[in-house]
This record gives C-alpha cells, sequence and structure tokens, in this order.
C-alpha cells in the first residue's frame, strides 16, 4: 500500500526497474527473516520502514503475540505525536488517514488522542472527528478547544465540497414543487408548457396552441417544504453523524426548507436550536449507546404538522433495541399520512454497512427501501423526496431488486 507511491532506485548491480521493483517489495513485507529480498534500505526508505514496521510490524497490535521489534509507538503521547509526523512526511494524506484509523484500531491509542499535542498533530479527517466525539465525555478542558479546531476545520472542508451543490440541487427542486396552473407570463416553465401542449401543434402556422400553461410559484407564494434528519449516534454510525450534521445545517440555512436534526440512540435528543453551527450539532451527540428507532420516530410524528409537505429521513443501520412492529407501523401510517419517508443506512463514502437485513426487507415491504447512500448522492435523493418523485437509489438497495 504505502510503497506505491514511491519513486527512487537501488543500486546493487540491478536494473532500475528490478531494483525498484525489490524495493516495494522489501517495504511491503517488512524485512522479516524470511521475507527473501535481500534489499537493504537506508536513509529516507529506511526511515519510512520503521513507521511501516511501528504499526504494522510483528508483536505491534495492540494484545498480539510475537518477536518485539526495536520500533514500536510505545505509549507516550510525545512518541506517537513524532510518528504522526513522520508518516506526515513519507505519505500522501490519503495513506496518512489510513495510517492513523489503523493506528487507533490496532494500537488502542484513542486515549492519547485526549492530549493536545497529539491532536495538533494528526490528519484530520471524518474518522478522526468521529473518535474525537466517541471520546467527548472523557475529554479534559484543556483538550477541548484543540478538538473543537480539529472539528472545525473538517467540518469547513465538508461544507465547502458539499453546500453549493446541494442549495442548487434544492432550489431546483423546491421551484418545481411549486408549480402552478395559472403562471403569470414571466413564471411560465416554457419547456413543460410545450411539452404538454404538443397534441395541439398546428402543422398550417407551424405553430403550438398552449391551451395549458405550467409554471413555478412566485417565491412569497411557494409552499415550505419540512425536513426531518432523525439520525442514529450509536457507535457503528459515527461517519454518517458528521456528514449528517453538516447538510443538517446546510438545509437549516435555505429559507425555503423547515430543517429539524433529531439524533437518538435510547434517547432522543432535539438538536434543532444548534443547527447554525454544525459543530456544536456533532458535540451535543453522544456516540455509543443503544439503539430505539421506534421511540425516535414516535417523537418525529410528534413533530409533523404538514404531512403532504415533510421529508423525513432515517439515517441508521436499522439494528433496533425497541419494538419493532410498533417501529414499522409509525413508519407506515407516516407514509398513509403523505409523509415521503427515506432511509438511509449509511450516509458515507465507505459503501453499504452492516444492517439488520430483516428490518430492511419489512420497510421495503412498506415501500420504503434502504440503501446507503453517498455525500455525494444526498442532494438528488433530497431532491426526488421534496419532488415527489422515484428516489434514485442504488441496485443493490433493499427492495430495488429489479
Amino acid at each position: 500500500m504505502a510503497a506505491g507511491g514511491i519513486g527512487g532506485g537501488v543500486g546493487g548491480g540491478l536494473g532500475e526497474v528490478g531494483g525498484e521493483r525489490l524495493r516495494r517489495w522489501r517495504l511491503v513485507l517488512g524485512g522479516e527473516g524470511g521475507e527473501g529480498t535481500g534489499c537493504a534500505l537506508a536513509g529516507r526508505d529506511a526511515a519510512m520502514d520503521g513507521a511501516l514496521t511501528a504499526l504494522y510490524g510483528v508483536g505491534s497490535e495492540k494484545g498480539g503475540r510475537g518477536r518485539e521489534r526495536s520500533a514500536g509507538l510505545g505509549g507516550s503521547a510525545p512518541s506517537v505525536a513524532r510518528w504522526l509526523g513522520d508518516i506526515r512526511t513519507y505519505f500522501p494524506s490519503s495513506v496518512v488517514q489510513v495510517m492513523q484509523r489503523d493506528a487507533i484500531a490496532r494500537l488502542g491509542l484513542s486515549t492519547l488522542l485526549l492530549e493536545p499535542e497529539m491532536l495538533e498533530a494528526v490528519e484530520a479527517d471524518v474518522h478522526l472527528v468521529g473518535t474525537l466525539l466517541s471520546l467527548n465525555k472523557a475529554m479534559p478542558e484543556t483538550t477541548k478547544e484543540t478538538a473543537r479546531a480539529v472539528v472545525r476545520k473538517v467540518v469547513e472542508d465538508l461544507e465547502k465540497r458539499l453546500a453549493t451543490r446541494t442549495r442548487s440541487t434544492l432550489t431546483g427542486a423546491l421551484d418545481r414543487s411549486a408549480r402552478v396552473s395559472r403562471p403569470r407570463h414571466h413564471d411560465i416553465d416554457w419547456n413543460r408548457t410545450i411539452a404538454a401542449n404538443l397534441g395541439n401543434y398546428l402543422p398550417e402556422y407551424r405553430t403550438i396552441v398552449p391551451e395549458r400553461l405550467i409554471g413555478y410559484g412566485r417565491a412569497e407564494r411557494s409552499v415550505k417544504k419540512e425536513v426531518i434528519l432523525c439520525i442514529d449516534q450509536s457507535g457503528s454510525m459515527a461517519a454518517s453523524v458528521v456528514y449528517a450534521s453538516v447538510f443538517g445545517a446546510v438545509l437549516g440555512s435555505m429559507r425555503s426548507l423547515t430543517t429539524r436534526l433529531v439524533v437518538f440512540d435510547t434517547n432522543v435528543v432535539d438538536l434543532t436550536d444548534q443547527l447554525d453551527d454544525p459543530v456544536d450539532v456533532l458535540f451535543g451527540t453522544q456516540l455509543g449507546g443503544g439503539t430505539d428507532i421506534n421511540r425516535a420516530l414516535a417523537y418525529c410524528q410528534s413533530q409533523i404538522t404538514r404531512p403532504a409537505d415533510t421529508v423525513v429521513v432515517l439515517i441508521s443501520d436499522l439494528y433496533e433495541g425497541g419494538i419493532r412492529d410498533e417501529m414499522l407501523k409509525r413508519v407506515a401510517a407516516m407514509k398513509a399520512s403523505g409523509v415521503q419517508f427515506v432511509t438511509l443506512l449509511a450516509l458515507s463514502d465507505e459503501g453499504t454497512p452492516a444492517y439488520d437485513r430483516e428490518h430492511a426487507a419489512a420497510l421495503a415491504a412498506l415501500d420504503a427501501p434502504a440503501f446507503a447512500c453517498t455525500p455525494d448522492l444526498f442532494p438528488e435523493v433530497m431532491a426526488a423526496a421534496i419532488e415527489r418523485r422515484p428516489l434514485p437509489i442504488p441496485d443493490t438497495a433493499v427492495g430495488n431488486r429489479t
């Protein structure tokens, strides 16, 4: 993995291509006694190999067994901070983020993230934010400001990437959903009007008689839509919580939408009043704990005042700890009242997560198929829900096997 982006060659009488191949294999195999390359490393390559060995070498994994290596991260924040600085020097950002995640998982370094010098050394990404949020309650005051700065940087980067496209996509959807049949001249949607009146074409005049006009409603007359984001904050949903909080802030900034953000585990917390700052939303969550989807949907259902103009988005892996039948009855009742109900198994770039297939199939039977959604697809999903047209569901979605 790590050696793939490294240039340069090795001597020793080998050709440049063969020497480079041996060098890469040596970095991948880690120099164990039987690795067989016979390739010695020096300088930058040796330092890079030490950084890899500290994480992936035999005996490096927490609780693992094997020969002890001279390299290692040790148990102190300074040594880990130095290692983090090394890998940022030797590897591209995408590789650094993977190595950081592996270090936290393999070596049990989560608690060291509670120290400011560690946070200043890390490469911030969505997964790191999820880890920090899971440690939020244990975080000392001296670390909290540094942690907020790290989280804010990631959130601002995500907003830059996602906000413009989300607003433009949903603004178009809201305009189209507010079409009227007697528009003023400057509100006429000519493309749709022509399409609706093709049967009235007069060939002798080479024109269409527009018996039916289709137009957009004026902004002040357009009906506001209501969106409720209902987010499972169990530990496995960390990345989804981060993305959903950013999208919640973006949707909350749109005047044509009324947005509510609800997070839940076995308790339900309404964070709508913090939507103007997604960092506050994230630090208002509490990753981990159980799951009571039924209880969360009961709260969301109680907040619906205009069902036909409401979109409820449940983001959960559907591992329900509450009352399953009641949960399904609530979904059915909301759909029957006119609510557009969307179930996302994940809102992240990680693909389809582990999820409760029985519950997903039951929702699909209610015409509420559950599917994983990338952040880039989310605006299209919301636009389709607002316009009450079929959702752009991936072929792998539960209940979408056609």
